[in-house]
């Protein structure tokens, strides 16, 4: 008896270890994919991690089939696994080498011949008996038996997989740096888990049916708990290949993807397994208590990794531990757009209420001239109120005497004031308020609350305006910082000193800006002559129609990327699909301003703001696109 329910846990726990290693593996399959793509070595790994999935996929599918039939159809499946696994080994040991500038075109005719000869391999066990033949399909696994070439597969399993590993630990010798060379000896240690979690079901066509089912469970057990190990340390070393992010960042966020994707999923995994026994052998309805244990997992593991937020930061980053958490708390009081138009609207909407009027708003200033920042109130009214008035000496009075009060000024049944910084030697825009009964005077109660208000509301304008001033400098920085990153993952690997990285301008986080700023200029100007985007092909390409002229050739390109923009029909102005090509072609190529396109397209200057940038966004996409397959013709 006690033997039977021993060997009936170990069967569970082997069945549980198996679909959370297919889990883990295909979550580390997507996150490589995700982050490593550009690299042959996270590419080389992916089919790896792939050709295991197939290997468990049909472990756990055989347990839950009964018919023989499908039972040897899913043991022959498991056969595309177990047959590239080699090949695959070869391809992944190749691409490491090739990243420290070992180029070997043999051992690239050696790759292309194992996946050869793994294809054929996989057709004889597909299409014959000579690899495998039908075997045991009874308790504790089902496996088929062993053919008469079955021999030569194992010796080619070996030889590639040694081959392999003999590769690694010559990449890993190469390595210049400590932490690259570290990386290598991670893969070289746990190189050996695909192919361990393969090779026991290869292995199985040879047991004798007479093996102790315990012994056998508890081989499996024991393999399947280091292999999950392994695949999450190769997927950690991986990770770092064709990666240009900080290690600090890579690492952080390869840690929190395992917690809160594969781990939370294999979590779940064994409630919806080991609950419904527990709930029948206490007699609950086993359904039930499954569904709300599982959403408990969820949801408390979620809430664990974020209260282990703190841990992680200081195992990850260390040195920088005052740094990263000083960045963190700035991500999380910036104030966008959006923020500071919704405060300012709630400051507006308290002058309102204490001073007993209906209509109030900021304007500050721009490019355009004055627009609107927030409104409380008819917003229409408000717009036509700036088409109609100049307040531009309202605040050059501010500027001739900086040190002076900041009173009210009546203007047309409306009460301006500046708002100041902090320093109250520069202007940040115009409160604009209704006129009350008393204006401009406001009782003793009223007054402080009011002056408190409009000071909350000058600090968030100011606070703003420093916050985009860091982001024009970020912005202008971070092409170096890209670089920097490049060169810096290159050198880790490579024996020599990398040429200069040849960079197309739409790769630049740039790129968006230099587009709205060449279109400022369209009709001529230095952001249009002088601007980066005269470095594209498409525009190279396009000169020889404008007798090698550039600016020409770069009007032009963003005249087809606008015209690329243009809706089927009849032209519209307010129509929404027509808004954005409206907004490009009224404002760019007509030269019209923010206010009459405003009235032109009936939208109010804030919305047609917000509409311009997604404008220019899309004119940005369509380069893109226009430039990649210029490149490729």
């Amino acid at each position: 008896m006690e033997t039977d329910i021993a060997l009936s846990l170990l069967k569970l726990a082997n069945r549980i270890l198996s679909s959370a290693i297919l889990i883990t593996a295909f979550s580390m399959c997507i996150y490589i994919l995700r982050h490593n793509l550009r690299s042959a070595v996270g590419r080389a790994f992916s089919i790896l991690l792939a050709s295991v999935m197939v290997v468990y996929l049909g472990d756990v599918t055989i347990l839950a089939v009964a018919s023989p039939s499908s039972m040897r159809t899913w043991l022959r499946f498991q056969w595309v696994g177990i047959a590239f696994v080699p090949a695959v080994y070869l391809h992944l040991s190749d691409a490491l080498l090739n990243v420290t500038n070992s180029v070997s075109r043999w051992r690239r005719l050696a790759v292309r011949l194992s996946y050869l000869v793994s294809g054929l391999g996989l057709l004889l066990v597909i299409l014959t008996a000579w690899v495998v033949q039908d075997g045991v399909l009874v308790s504790p696994v089902p496996r088929l038996q062993a053919g008469p070439v079955f021999w030569v597969f194992t010796l080619y399993f070996f030889a590639t997989v040694i081959s392999g590993t003999m590769n690694i630990n010559r990449a890993r010798v190469r390595c210049l740096t400590s932490a690259s060379r570290r990386r290598m000896a991670y893969l070289t240690v746990s190189f050996a888990a695909p192919a361990l979690g393969v090779f026991p079901y290869m292995l199985l066509t040879t047991l004798p049916a007479s093996l102790s089912a315990a012994a056998l469970m508890t081989i499996l057990l024991l393999g399947n708990i280091g292999i999950a190990i392994m695949i999450v340390v190769m997927t950690y070393a991986v990770a770092y290949f064709g990666a240009f992010n900080p290690d600090r960042v890579i690492k952080y966020s390869l840690i929190e993807y395992i917690l809160r994707g594969p781990l939370v999923a294999s979590l779940v995994l064994v409630i919806l397994v080991t609950v419904p026994r527990i709930g029948t052998f206490l007699g609950l309805p086993g359904d039930l208590v499954t569904l709300f244990a599982a959403v408990l997992a969820i949801i408390l593991m979620q809430w664990a990794v974020n209260l282990a937020r703190p841990f992680l930061n200081r195992l990850v980053y260390r040195q920088d531990l005052e740094e990263i958490t000083w960045l963190q708390e700035l991500d999380t009081r910036l104030l966008t757009p959006s923020d500071l138009e919704q405060f300012l609207e709630n400051v507006l909407s308290c002058l309102a209420e204490l001073l007993r009027v209906r209509h109030a708003f900021v304007v500050t200033t721009g490019e355009e001239g004055f627009h609107i920042e927030a409104h409380c109130g008819d917003e229409r009214g408000a717009e036509q109120f700036l088409e109609s008035h100049d307040l531009r000496p309202v605040l050059q009075v501010r500027q001739t005497d900086p040190d002076g009060d900041v009173p009210f000024t009546v203007v047309d049944g409306y009460m301006v004031r500046p708002l100041c910084t902090q320093s109250r030697d520069a202007a940040l825009g115009l409160l604009i308020v209704e006129r009350w009964p008393l204006a401009p005077q406001v009782g003793a109660s009223v007054e402080t609350h009011v002056l408190d208000l409009i000071e909350q509301a000058e600090v968030a304008l100011e606070d703003s305006r420093l916050q985009q001033g860091i982001f024009d400098a970020l912005q202008q920085i971070m092409p170096d910082i890209e670089r920097i990153q490049k060169r810096r993952q290159l050198m880790q690997y490579v024996t020599f000193l990398p040429q200069p990285i040849n960079r197309s301008p739409i790769d630049d986080p740039a790129f968006s800006r230099w587009v709205k700023d060449a279109l400022s200029h369209y009709w001529g100007g230095p952001k249009l002559t002088h601007s980066p985007l005269l470095d594209l092909n498409l525009v190279a390409a396009t000169r020889k129609e404008f007798d090698g002229d550039p600016v020409r050739a770069l009007r032009t390109v963003l005249q087809r990327a606008i015209e690329a923009l243009h809706p089927a029909g009849e032209q519209s102005m307010f129509a929404a699909e027509w808004t954005l090509y409206n907004i490009l072609d009224l404002k760019f190529r007509q030269g019209c301003r923010m206010s009459d396109i405003a009235n032109r397209l009936a939208v109010s200057e804030s919305d047609l703001y917000r509409k311009q940038r997604a404008a220019i966004g899309e004119v940005a996409r369509m380069l893109v696109n226009m430039e990649e397959r210029a490149t490729s013709s």
